[in-house]
């Protein structure tokens, strides 16, 4: 399979291309990790693999609709699952 095969496959599969799969999976994670040690985002965007906490709040911010902080309240406020909805954005 070519790579470019690979690709159109995996967004036919996913509505993603395997680059925003990747990123979708880590800030799912990140979020994840947020709402279980709230208050540590920089620690929670390092563990995910980020090195800047700017590029990591951006792009939180991006797929989520706001930063981590407000994001995570929010979580806790309504008692939403940290993971719902993961692939279902593009």
């Amino acid at each position: 399979m070519s790579l470019s095969a690979f690709h159109r496959g995996f967004r036919a599969c996913t509505g993603l291309s395997p680059l925003q799969y990747q990123k979708h999976l880590r800030l799912y994670e990140a979020r994840k990790g947020l709402a279980l040690r709230p208050g540590n985002v920089a620690a929670v965007a390092a563990e995910v693999g980020y090195e800047s906490l700017t590029q990591f709040t951006r792009e939180y911010a991006r797929l989520f609709g706001e930063p981590p902080a407000r994001s995570i309240r929010k979580l806790r406020l309504t008692g939403a699952e940290p993971l719902q909805g993961i692939g279902s954005q593009g």
